[in-house]
């Protein structure tokens, strides 16, 4: 096996070789597709077949003058028999249900006619009244039916059968209808979804119209899935000045974030200011004011003077980038005992796991028996994970009570598999709260156990750092593992690398590599990826690494396509989509993230019997898929990956098997599930798989460096197969500080620990 193959063939076909080099003629599964025709009409609901009010999900018959009963499937409001709607949807052809209208939007018609207002007021829509009571109102006020419903009801109670409570009852129904029905249209005029319509008006309820008309950016900060630039949409749709102050200070606290999702943890002050003044298109002096409100708001923190660079941080970052150096001054100042048994627990280590430490470890040991405070790092195959356990038996012999966690759950997975230890997820062991994302585990109820370890420590972003941080006793032992030339974190900061920068905390750096494991290709490679080095594939075809040139995307995108389906199992026996992973620079391109995953899907899991479809994507039972977001209500986290067992469309749920237990989702949670065939690289960071194959070339010029190659080829247990132009490798490796991110918690602890503490916080006192 090696990177100069013979002629290949298409995934599906047989051939007897096992060249893992892609052929020039292969060719990738085609792109199914759905015909689809757009469609608008009004018609009358005959029948709801299927409604659950929490997702708005339902399923309707409506008849079409002239057209029969059309069936309608989507998120609409609350409908009933009779009422006139207007639907605007795509035609398709379900292979379950048959044709089908899938609703972009259904919403009620206010009728004009006497004969609509019989059924719209005989549908149910308004309390207490039925067809022969709306027959009798029709016939006693005739073209004037509109005008009495619009003015309050107050006169319904000339009919016969309706009281002056009913009267009052039946106007406030009436004016409630109507309004959301305005809203529900003027939220699709702009462009917003009916399942995201639907939770606004669930959030504000009649308050709705007002919230739009007079505090449209609450809805970027107050429900889920409206951002800042559907927010302004709205708000200047409704006559909003550009330089509103309040469009302005909503404006600068998008952009604020937005620079923070990069990982920073502040935007310097003429940044922040000129890219608020592009985008929202001001001039700079009515931005910086802005700023500047925000700021005397409580919602940012302006430091260092006036000017250019002064910071600008988000409030809470600034305040827990902050705290974090008080509370590890307080950890390693706190008295605490020495333990003595440290050639007794390495005795112990070597029983256990039949290895011997080598020097640096032997003295990783040493360090943590005397600090209380300890960051422990190294590349792959250095040996921590044996280093952990001989530190446990170093606590066990003290008789000291350790914690094991990391940031993912995969990683805590791992961490207890090769520790014989249990290990959590920092968020459980902080009892997450579901319903608000609160810790119960805080200074005021601090984590009980006398020795905390914490893996894959490149992963921990400030937030998650203070609310751990702030939650161990100061009597405790913490000790941080993690290869601080990963990636940093998907959240602001870079935490493992600003302690270890700083030089106030005990590090111990593991750099050699086990012969147990110097053999591995996939072990040379990554330091040699480090180093700045081009890796190469193994020297023989039984190698468990590959570099496979191709400079053309479509050709690359064959090839992957290939691999994945064919070459790699027919060699080694993975299963392509529980073996084998995907790892992607980025999204977009020929051989981005989403185009393999549609490709891979249809290869692996092609589409059969009833699927879910959702936000353009679509479930199959079979289907590999990952959790973008953590969700505590279900215990799931960014970065899961499970498969599809259950699909019920009709209910509008599906059924994920992560791990060894079953996950149900229904339609609102699914925003936060994607296919999972190919993922990104920073999503990958805590998990290891026995086989991956990375795509890496020219079109993902914007995001390529070293540590991203690294990462990616660290993730591989058994086998790397690197996809690549040899020139996005060189561009790669030469790119040394695209991670780098603006942060000050290096300072920080600098400023702390040379004042011995004497700027200790409140909040770590």
């Amino acid at each position: 096996m090696g990177p100069s193959g013979a002629t290949g063939v298409g995934a599906g076909q047989k051939r007897a070789s096992t060249d893992l080099a892609s052929p020039d003629d292969p060719k990738g599964p085609a792109s199914g597709s759905v015909n689809e025709e757009s469609v608008v009409f009004q018609g009358y609901v005959r029948s709801v077949t299927f409604e659950n009010d929490a997702t708005g999900y339902r399923v309707l018959r409506v008849k079409v003058p002239d057209r029969g009963v059309e069936v309608v499937v989507g998120t609409c409001p609350r409908v009933y028999h009779d009422m006139e709607v207007r639907v605007v949807g795509r035609r398709v052809n379900d292979p379950r249900y048959g044709t089908q209208i899938r609703a972009e939007s259904v919403i009620p018609i206010t009728p004009t006619t006497r004969s609509g207002l019989e059924r719209f007021l005989g549908s149910g829509v308004l309390r207490g009244i039925g067809t022969r009571l709306a027959r009798r109102i029709v016939a006693h006020f005739g073209d004037e039916t509109l005008e009495v419903l619009d003015s309050g009801g107050a006169r319904l109670k000339e009919v016969r059968g309706i009281g002056e409570k009913l009267a009052l009852e039946v106007g406030q129904a009436w004016a409630e209808q109507k309004q959301t029905t305005a809203v529900l249209m003027a939220l699709h005029s702009h462009g917003i979804t009916p399942a995201l319509a639907g939770k606004i008006v669930r959030r504000y309820g009649s308050l709705t119209q007002e919230v739009l008309t007079n505090e449209p950016y609450r809805l970027a900060v107050e429900v889920p899935g409206v951002g800042f630039l559907t927010a302004d949409r709205i708000a200047r749709a409704s006559g909003m000045a550009l330089d509103a102050p309040e469009r302005l200070e909503a404006g600068v606290a998008h952009y604020l974030t937005q620079g923070v999702d990069f990982g920073n943890t502040y935007v310097p002050r003429r940044e922040l200011a000129e890219r608020c003044s592009r985008e929202l298109q001001v001039g700079a002096a009515s931005v910086e004011e802005a700023i500047d409100r925000l700021a005397q708001a409580g919602a940012a923190v302006l430091e260092g003077e006036r000017g250019p660079d002064q910071r600008v941080f988000p409030t809470a970052l600034y305040d827990a980038e902050r705290t974090i150096p008080a509370l590890l001054f307080r950890l390693l100042r706190y008295p605490g005992r020495p333990l003595f048994q440290v050639e007794a627990a390495m005795e112990d280590c070597l029983k256990t796991t039949g290895i011997a430490l080598a020097p640096t470890q032997r003295m990783a040991v040493e360090a943590a028996a005397s600090h209380k405070v300890l960051i422990v790092t190294g590349g792959p195959g250095v040996g921590k994970t044996t280093l952990v356990r001989a530190i446990l038996a170093l606590y066990r012999r003290a008789g000291l009570e350790a914690k094991l966690c990391a940031p993912t759950g995969r990683a805590a997975k791992r961490l207890s598999e090769s520790t014989d230890h249990e290990a959590m997820t920092i968020h459980r062991l902080l009892e997450i709260d579901p319903r608000s994302g609160k810790f119960a585990r805080n200074q005021d109820h601090m984590l009980d156990a006398d020795a905390f370890v914490v893996d894959e420590a490149s992963m921990l972003d400030v937030p998650l750092a203070w609310a751990l941080l702030t939650a161990i006793p100061p009597r405790a032992r913490l000790l941080l593992v993690g290869d601080v030339d990963q990636l940093p974190s998907v959240g602001p900061g870079a935490v493992l690398r600003d302690c270890i920068d700083a030089g106030y905390i005990p590090v111990v750096r593991l750099d050699t590599v086990f012969r147990q494991v110097a053999a591995s290709s996939i072990i040379s490679n990554a330091h040699r990826i480090r180093r700045g080095e081009a890796p190469a594939s193994a020297p023989d075809e039984h190698g468990d690494f590959f570099v496979i040139q191709r400079a053309d995307p479509l050709r690359a995108r064959e090839t992957l396509l290939h691999l994945v389906t064919e070459r790699i199992p027919s060699r080694f026996g993975f299963d392509p989509a529980r073996d084998i992973q995907v790892l992607a620079p980025m999204r977009r391109g020929d051989v981005g993230i989403e185009a393999l995953n549609q490709d891979l899907q249809l290869a692996l899991n092609p589409p059969r019997g009833q699927g879910y479809n959702r936000g353009g994507r679509s479930f199959h039972v079979g289907d590999k898929v990952m959790q973008l977001k953590n969700d505590y209500t279900r215990d799931v986290y960014n970065g899961d990956i499970g498969f599809v067992v259950d699909v019920q469309p009709e209910d509008r749920k599906l059924t994920v098997r992560i791990d060894d237990r079953e996950v149900e989702y229904d339609d609102e949670a699914l925003e936060n599930l994607t296919l999972a065939y190919a993922v990104s690289i920073h999503k990958s960071q805590g998990s290891e798989y026995p086989a991956v194959v990375i795509p890496w070339l020219r079109q993902h010029a914007i995001l390529l460096s070293r540590n991203l190659l690294y990462t990616a080829v660290t993730r591989g247990k058994r086998l790397v197969v690197l996809v690549a132009d040899p020139q996005a490798i060189k561009l790669g490796l030469a790119e040394e500080r695209r991670e780098d991110r603006r942060t000050s918690l290096t300072e920080r602890i600098v400023d702390v620990f040379q004042l011995g503490g004497v700027i200790l916080s409140a909040s770590a006192c």
